[in-house]
């Protein structure tokens, strides 16, 4: 029997310490892309490692390597790996060519391509173990193939390959896992109807990398000395890096769809930040409690905005893609190669602090780190020369769990030395002896604390030990998978089309991709030489004969950026004004999506703004909870309000939600705001009202035909609108026009065609309300970019 002759063997070289022991049954392994690129560097090597540690562990194996290819060349190809397999250094050349010769025994090719295939498969494990008498514990499916194919596949294991009752199946999946939320839904969604939760695995191969993987087991084992320093009052700012001297030459089929966010961000560098802001659980060993902990993290962080990321792109990428996709000559490619985004956590213990995550492909140097840098709050008196180097508290203090390569050009966890001693396990981390004269971070590495894994592993070794040990900690839930996705999608769709700035590669880049924090943004240091990869955009001084009125008023125009930053400029003015003339400041401000990245401005960029002098208002509200989403007050609250110091008692949501119902006229919600407004504005006459405008002419939320809201004496009503949530809550024409300014916001091409007719219509406000607006006694002024104004 083969099975048996093959622990006699390992048993005669001392690998088992009796044939009697191995009763916990046997694993089935199958690897799909058997003789792809990734199998052929990393998952048989690991799953030889696997081998060599669980020989003795009491279940035995076997592994069948699958592709698309026919028997014979495939089996060809995949034993020309199996036989460059190696055993670690500290294996003795006996044991290492016994095990090798065994492993290669015990490994057989299929052709899988047909649900016959499967259905073969599947009688042939049964007929083996039938034939050598074991029990089967379970069977694992390592899925290196295109995504694609994922569908197909999981179908046919569920229809036809399934372990029987009693064994367990195991589903090992590649990223990526989608391109976006929609895409990451549809192909979850998809799984989940062949695989329970608890059988799928999603390798994020990060999580097997030492440094990685022991930032949990760290934070726990050093409690004691991080519970009182790990936080916003201590830590200065995050870095989570990793750089790369390749380009994605022979990639760029991939790199196209992708990019360098999709990448890496979005998987391997967010696990990482998990890890760094997740609260840690009771017992970092329950993958349940590990898992729940990452996702309550997920729902800390802030919306990331466009202004959160700055992009660039190697300049030789562009001529690889033509030369690879066969693009003509004049193909401009916006995939990002280069990305530093700044994320933050509103969670009690994080917020404020920056965390800053960078990858690139023609860098300088190839390093992977998570550096976690504390504030210094000391001032040494002792010049630098004189004071004892290792005691100075006016030294950097910082934790890096260094992933790999770089000057160490080895997986570490460096300390400074005026933090404190970690604890450290002694039997896979050992502290560095003999300093050397390197410097990291511009200190030599003698001010670290310095540790390294006794025995290197390659990451796709320690995740399939992992698999074989069911730890779903490290790897990727669907939930967590999704709160991924929905995090980084609005990013990835706000800068589809941004320009990108172009970088010569290496060492050449010199300072041309640092960027700085300024106010809850990043941007590039160097403002020049900026080349854009949209040579033929016109830009704003084309637009110089634009004349300066709309509708007989005045009109501001410039690309959507510079509007914005004018438009809030000019707010500031007239609020300091204001203030200075009457001692307050009465603010309307409309919902919509538009106002956000002036909300934005205002709170990052406008501190001189006179906010304890200011009275914020609603022009309308969606009757919907002023906790749900789709509430305009919500998205004031997130964007403005609790970024900027407004007197509690100076901020007036319009009150939809009363006696525990929405928007019933019985319970006069549109009474109470009037009654709010004439008893703290002076003549009912805010001192300035922003609006917008919709693509029907609406604006408020009063909508063409209203019923309410368009004249009369109203000054607050209920209205209707087409789109939902349909029933809103809005101030009147008549008391918008009894302001003593109004700005009217109109951005994007979605907008220019109301923008050209509003250009030619007289004062028609029940087909389009905001011809209506005209302030009787005030000034009405029209902010309106060029992508609105020109199309």
């Amino acid at each position: 029997k083969m099975l048996q002759r093959v622990l006699c063997t390992v048993l005669f070289v001392g690998a088992l310490p009796s044939l009697a022991e191995v009763s916990q049954g046997h694993i089935s392994v199958v690897l799909l892309g058997a003789t792809g690129d990734l199998a052929r560097k990393y998952l048989w090597q690991g799953l030889f490692q696997l081998y060599m540690d669980q020989v003795s562990s009491g279940h035995s194996f076997t592994f069948h390597g699958a592709a698309l290819t026919a028997l014979e060349p495939g089996q060809r190809l995949m034993f020309d790996v199996l036989k460059k397999l190696a055993c670690p250094p500290d294996e003795s050349p006996n044991r290492c060519a016994v095990l090798k010769d065994q492993f290669l025994k015990l490994s057989q090719y299929h052709q899988l391509k047909t649900a016959e295939n499967y259905t073969v498969l599947n009688r042939e494990i049964e007929t083996l173990l039938r034939q050598e008498g074991l029990k089967e514990a379970g069977r694992i499916f390592y899925f290196s193939v295109p995504p694609f194919a994922y569908t197909e596949i999981a179908r046919h294991i569920n229809s036809s390959c399934r372990p029987p009752p009693g064994a367990w199946l195991r589903v090992v999946l590649e990223k990526p896992f989608g391109h976006d939320l929609e895409s990451a839904q549809q192909l979850a969604a998809e799984l989940t109807s062949f695989f329970k939760e608890e059988e799928m695995y999603r390798v994020d191969h990060y999580l097997g990398k030492q440094a990685v993987a022991h930032i949990l087991p760290f934070r726990d084992q050093n409690r004691q000395f991080l519970d009182p320093i790990w936080n916003r009052h201590h830590v200065e700012r995050v870095e989570i890096v990793l750089k790369e001297t390749v380009d994605a030459k022979g990639r760029t089929s991939f790199y196209e769809q992708y990019g360098v966010i999709r990448d890496v961000l979005q998987n391997h560098l967010t696990e990482a930040l998990m890890f760094l802001t997740m609260e840690l659980p009771a017992n970092v060993s329950r993958a349940e409690e590990v898992l729940q902990s990452k996702l309550q993290a997920f729902q800390s962080l802030r919306g990331l905005e466009k202004n959160s990321a700055v992009l660039g792109q190697y300049q030789a990428y562009a001529s690889q893609v033509q030369e690879e996709l066969q693009k003509a000559q004049d193909y401009i490619s916006t995939t990002p190669t280069f990305a530093g985004v700044l994320i933050h956590s509103d969670s009690l213990r994080w917020e404020g602090v920056p965390f800053l995550l960078t990858s690139g492909k023609a860098l300088d140097e190839r390093v992977g780190y998570v550096r976690v840098l504390f504030k210094n709050r000391a001032y040494c008196t002792q010049s630098e020369t004189l004071r004892d180097a290792e005691h100075s508290q006016c030294k950097a203090k910082q934790i890096i769990f260094y992933i790999g390569h770089g000057v160490l050009n080895t997986p570490a966890v460096l300390v400074s030395r005026n933090l404190f001693r970690p604890v450290m396990p002694e039997g896979s981390w050992r502290e560095a002896v003999g300093q050397s004269d390197l410097q990291v971070f511009g200190q030599p590495l003698s001010d670290y604390y310095v540790y390294s894994p006794v025995k290197e592993r390659d990451a796709y070794s320690v995740l399939i030990s992992n698999i074989y040990h069911a730890r779903k900690d490290f790897f990727i839930t669907t939930e967590n998978l999704l709160a991924s996705w929905g995090f980084w999608t609005p990013l990835l769709d706000s800068i589809s089309h941004q320009p990108l700035r172009l970088y010569p590669g290496g060492v050449e880049n010199q300072h041309l991709l640092d960027f700085e924090m300024v106010s809850g943004e990043v941007a590039f240091t160097l403002a020049e030489p900026v080349e854009l990869l949209n040579p033929n955009r016109l830009m704003p001084s084309d637009y110089r004969t634009i004349q300066s009125k709309f509708r007989q008023s005045p009109l501001v125009s410039a690309w959507s950026e510079e509007l914005i930053s004018h438009l809030a400029s000019d707010i500031e003015k007239t609020a300091s004004r204001t203030v200075a003339q009457s001692g307050q400041f009465h603010l309307a401000l409309s919902g919509g999506s538009s106002p956000v990245v002036l909300f934005q401005r205002l709170a990052r960029h406008h501190y001189a703004f006179p906010w304890k002098h200011t009275h914020i208002w609603l022009v309308d509200e969606r009757c919907v909870p002023l906790t749900d989403t789709e509430s305009n007050f919500f998205s004031l609250h997130n964007h403005l309000l609790q970024n900027v110091r407004v007197p509690y008692f100076n901020v007036h949501p319009m009150p939809v939600h009363l006696n525990q119902r929405l928007c019933v006229e019985e319970d006069g919600g549109t009474e109470l705001y009037a009654k709010e407004i004439m008893a703290l504005v002076a003549n009912a006459s805010f001192d300035l009202v922003l609006l917008g405008v919709g693509t029907d002419g609406h604006t408020a939320s009063l909508f063409p035909r209203s019923e309410n809201g368009l004249e009369g004496a109203q000054t607050v009503v209920l209205t209707e609108s087409p789109a939902k949530p349909h029933q809103r809550m809005s101030l009147s024409l008549p008391l918008i026009n009894k302001a003593r300014q109004v700005f009217v916001l109109v951005l994007g091409k979605g907008k220019h065609d109301i923008t050209t007719l509003l250009s030619r219509v007289g004062h028609e406000p029940r087909k389009w309300p905001i011809s209506g607006v005209s302030p009787s006694s005030g000034q009405l002024v029209w902010y309106v970019d060029y992508e609105a104004l020109l199309g």
